[in-house]
């Protein structure tokens, strides 16, 4: 049965030729307009922000490890545990992949391109988040909160909000889910020539045993998991870059010339590093998705800036770290233009650098971040499930459709069908999202003027009262 299924997700068919067809679709048309959507959010949230994302970032820092507020319930989610919940997402496929894909086809130069978005895309990051953080609701086990929600208790618009609501629930709950398992059965097969269907069977069976526990599970295990993972590769990346330090600085000039044209062969590659950089840094980090403010919604935080900083942290650690990493070792292998893609380009790209071991390191990288973003992806679409509904038999169905059948199709569809389906579904919720937190941002720079104000006057942990925002105190229920 598991063979005749693999031959049709597998085959070059009408599913393919369908799903294709709309994403060419959503990308001629919708695509280069959310790119320029994107960059003018995040250059805007930068100005309007005054670079917060820079001048604020060694407050960032400090405020990843300051405990949770004192006497708050014991089963509310701290910060640290939504920052690790939302990198466990965004640090997954698009940081081993997604980065050589976007190499592959748009060369050295998409780095520099995935660096800049994630550079800008962190101040709208940090904006939504926040907004994430003023809008969400008790729930029975933490808070709970995101775009869905500030669209209906910010905006008072309902119809957006569920419209959301949905596009997550079927970008994040269910395909990109297919997306992950995908890629580790791809990796398994290759590395250890194992059957997909049987990963597929022990992925959806772990991933179940996780989801069934909730968030505070999906919390426990991301805060153990993402430190661990992302350090491991961090130190690997600084060992290749040791190994060659001597073309290091060659390395950087490559990027930037190919990112300009500047190089011999880059002038008609500018468009695709453009392109590429951008669609695959924004599929990586997730600035403007509307994914992370789930996370950010779950923290128990005396002052909503307090996540907003943490997430904006959070596209740093994702882009300018795990993914720059990736990006290091496939150019200082300088195999990028092998004609390889995807994961296979990375694992050749290690291999030639340490040795057979390599092939083993990265696929058992991408079980962890791919299997990691698995868990955060569930909850993401159950914070939307919840929005839609409180029946508790929908949510049961929902944790077995993404934690097992998502993620057990995924595992023995063909990639193109598995990318094409997410790149769709992404495209209009990433402008569903920045519609709303354009018409929203002035209460984040509001948070953000009366946080610094605060620190300003000696308050080492600023807070926050809902009657600072009179107009809308009733909507804010879940603060004191």
């Amino acid at each position: 049965m598991f063979h005749q299924i693999t031959e049709f997700l597998s085959k070059e068919g009408w599913l393919n030729e369908h799903i294709n067809l709309v994403n060419d679709f959503i990308w001629e048309w919708n695509w280069h307009s959310i790119i320029v959507v994107l960059v003018f959010c995040g250059i805007y949230f930068t100005l309007r922000t005054r670079f917060v994302q820079f001048r604020m970032f060694p407050e960032m820092c400090r405020l990843l490890v300051e405990p949770s507020p004192k006497g708050k319930e014991k089963r509310h989610v701290s910060s640290f545990q939504a920052f690790a919940v939302s990198v466990a997402t965004r640090v997954g496929t698009g940081n081993l992949a997604g980065v050589a894909g976007a190499i592959a086809v748009g060369g050295p130069g998409a780095v520099f391109w995935m660096w800049l978005i994630a550079l800008i895309g962190s101040a709208t990051a940090f904006v939504e988040s926040t907004l994430a953080q003023l809008f969400k609701r008790r729930s029975e086990d933490s808070f709970i909160g995101g775009p869905a929600y500030y669209i209906l208790h910010g905006l008072h618009n309902r119809w957006m909000a569920a419209l959301f609501a949905v596009l997550l629930i079927l970008t994040f709950g269910l395909s990109y889910n297919s997306i992950q398992s995908n890629t580790i059965a791809g990796a398994m097969q290759q590395t250890f020539n194992l059957d997909p269907a049987i990963i597929g069977l022990v992925l959806s069976a772990f991933a179940l045993v996780i989801v069934f526990g909730g968030i505070q599970r999906i919390a426990k295990f991301s805060s153990v998991i993402v430190p661990m993972m992302a350090i491991g590769y961090l130190i690997l990346a600084i060992v290749v870059l040791s190994m060659n330090y001597e073309k290091i600085p060659d390395m950087f000039v490559l990027i930037v010339k190919s990112a300009f044209g500047l190089g011999p062969a880059a002038g008609g590659l500018v468009g695709a590093a453009m392109s590429n950089g951008i669609k695959r840094g924004l599929f990586s980090n997730e600035a403007g998705e509307g994914s992370a403010p789930h996370a950010a919604a779950t923290a128990s935080v005396t002052h909503p800036v307090k996540q907003g900083l943490i997430q904006a942290l959070g596209v740093f650690a994702d882009t300018l770290l795990v993914c720059s990493c990736t990006a290091f070792i496939i150019l200082i292998s300088g195999l990028y233009n092998s004609g390889a893609q995807g994961i296979e380009l990375t694992q050749n790209a290690l291999e030639s650098q340490i040795g057979a071991v390599g092939q083993i390191f990265v696929t058992i990288a991408i079980l962890f971040f791919a299997f990691s973003s698995i868990i955060g992806n569930y909850y993401y679409g159950e914070a939307n499930i919840m929005f839609l509904t409180r029946k508790k038999w929908v949510l049961q169905v929902f944790r077995v459709l993404s934690g097992g059948v998502m993620v057990m199709l995924g595992a023995l569809a063909s990639l193109d069908v598995v990318w094409s389906l997410g790149e769709v579904f992404m495209a209009i919720l990433t402008l569903c999202n920045l519609v709303a937190i354009i018409l929203l941002g002035k209460y984040a720079f509001s948070l953000l003027a009366d946080y610094r104000d605060q620190k300003k006057r000696g308050i080492t942990s600023p807070t926050f009262s809902r009657s600072q925002f009179p107009k809308i105190k009733n909507d804010l229920d879940a603060w004191e």
